[in-house]
């Protein structure tokens, strides 16, 4: 999470004058691999873009496309890897080349962004340029109908922090008007800021969404959204975006909300026995509260270990022992909850790592007994979901267990530990006394151990793989059934759905198909393409 903070440069302006285009003068490698990524960002721009605004994947035709739910030909979609992250993928294409093409790209992309910005100065999971009344009634026809997404089920209008959305967004208007200070890109930038300053809590943590709903009590329970979040890292994606300000615009202001965010994080911690942390948190007294049907009152043993990550990051970033002081608890926690072997089998599902421990994802807060959800039923009408201490026939669509290496957690923090303060923080934007420059690159390429050969071959390979038209084809991940009006129908005790990623033919949740549906996914652009960049030579 924070190696964007902590390592590398700033956004560097040196964008030669005349751009790295591909010419005679270059070798035939370099020019191929300009003119491929060229191809495949006009194809993505100009055809499959709306205003410059992204979803996540498209029929080769452009008949049907898809962010998490089936989306509008007029919709943008905001969650990674939605709009903001192709934008990113452009700033990095032009730090990559030098050429203005894909600087003038970014700024459309960030005119989408702009149009989409909510009064509050963040944004929804998506929008819609058809307009209010054709989102209004998408999210009362295909999100209404999503089973397994409540979050879409109900129309707030405001904005949200879920799934790094608003931040995503945020981290790159930062990077475009950092790149060359427009002011054109200045006051969304400082709405957004705006945003994450006034949503905090006095305690340092910050809600689901914002401006504060309280309408939508679902089976029962008050609206979780205006809960203190720590789920799909909410704490920490605010925090970083706080700090890359801090370090860009020099707002010194920052730092408080910083530092009484990363204190948040202590003071959610749960006492031992139990002493992890819960996804959200009741904002009177601070107690572990539920979410979504399949998300109950609960301690979160995956929640926790990226919490603890983020604690050894806050003491790096601070040099304070406090952020240390709670894991050594946290990691007995999660050893205590190792399930025994017949649980194991009773899972079915080994890890590859010998190390790693099977523990619940949901653990209950008082008496510490593991919480396994599952669902009966077909569609939103008729189905449910319950919770109970069975581990087998969960849910499918949300994991009931984690494998956790609670040893490697371990050598990591005793390592960091054990660093003279002054090591530690070294690359501090808070603590150092000399500028901590934002790493020119957002999109980092995957991990490899292939050698020159084959890393050669790869790029030949998506350079071969390119279409006429200049799109990669890719099997769609998630694919979904139209929406259809469900007629009233009685509750269901039916099992068929149990771990299925979607019910009915009523239901539009996405689900990977039986045989391979292939289109233009925008997650495979933005891979392929940090894959051309990675093989230019540096600048």
């Amino acid at each position: 999470m924070m190696k964007r903070i902590l390592i590398c440069g700033l956004w560097l302006t040196l964008a030669a004058a005349a751009g790295q285009t591909a010419s005679a003068s270059q070798p035939e490698s370099e020019r191929r691999i300009l003119d491929a990524m060229k191809r495949a960002t006009h194809y993505m721009m100009d055809v499959a873009s709306y205003r410059g605004g992204f979803v996540w994947s498209y029929l080769p035709d452009l008949s049907r496309s898809w962010g998490e739910l089936e989306a509008k030909r007029t919709m943008a979609w905001i969650q990674p890897p939605g709009t903001p992250s192709v934008g990113h993928l452009m700033l990095d294409a032009y730090h990559a080349t030098g050429d203005e093409y894909y600087y003038e790209a970014a700024e459309r992309i960030a005119a989408a962004l702009i149009w989409g910005q909510l009064p509050c100065g963040g944004w929804n999971y998506l929008f819609d340029f058809a307009g209010e009344n054709s989102l209004k009634e998408w999210y009362a026809t295909v999100g209404r109908s999503a089973w397994r997404l409540e979050e879409f089920r109900h129309y707030y209008g405001n904005a949200t922090f879920d799934d790094s959305g608003t931040m995503e967004a945020a981290k790159f208007l930062l990077r475009i008007y950092v790149e060359k200070y427009d002011p054109t890109f200045r006051p969304a930038l400082e709405k957004a800021i705006g945003l994450v300053l006034e949503s905090q809590y006095p305690v340092g943590g910050w809600p689901q969404r914002y401006p504060l709903r309280y309408d939508h009590p679902f089976e029962g329970k008050p609206d979780y959204s205006s809960f203190i979040t720590l789920n799909d890292d909410v704490i920490p994606e605010n925090i970083e975006f706080l700090i890359q300000c801090y370090q860009a615009l020099g707002m010194q202001n920052l730092k408080e909300p910083i530092l009484r965010a990363m204190n948040c994080v202590i003071v959610l911690q749960q006492g031992a026995p139990f002493a992890g942390w819960s996804d959200q948190y009741t904002i009177e007294d601070l107690q572990p509260a539920h979410a979504r049907s399949y998300e109950p009152r609960a301690i979160n043993t995956s929640t926790t270990v990226r919490i603890v990550r983020a604690l050894m990051d806050y003491y790096r970033l601070t040099g304070d022992t406090k952020y240390l002081s709670g894991i050594p608890a946290a990691l007995d926690f999660l050893e205590s909850m190792q399930l025994p072997d017949s649980e194991v089998q009773r899972w079915g599902r080994p890890s590859r790592d010998p190390e790693a421990i099977l523990v619940p994802r949901f653990v209950d807060p008082d008496d510490g007994r593991p919480l396994y959800v599952h669902r009966k039923g077909s569609n939103v009408v008729n189905g449910t979901y319950y919770i109970d201490q069975d581990i087998t026939q969960t849910i499918g669509h949300y994991n009931s267990t984690a494998y956790i290496n609670v040893k490697a957690l371990r050598r990591v923090y005793d390592q960091i530990r054990a660093l003279p303060r002054e090591k530690a923080t070294a690359n501090s934007p808070l603590v150092s006394t000399t500028e901590v420059r934002l790493d020119p690159y957002y999109h980092k390429p995957r991990p490899t151990n292939s050698g020159n050969a084959n890393r050669q071959s790869t790029i030949d390979g998506l350079i071969g793989s390119l279409t006429a038209e200049g799109y990669w084809l890719a099997p769609i991940r998630q694919i979904s059934h139209r929406y259809r009006p469900i007629p009233a129908m009685a509750s269901s005790e039916a099992t068929e759905y149990m771990q299925t990623m979607v019910g009915d033919e009523y239901d539009t949740s996405p689900y990977t198909p039986d045989e391979p549906v292939m289109g233009i996914s925008t997650r495979t652009f933005i891979d392929n393409m940090t894959c051309l960049i990675d093989a230019l030579p540096k600048r």
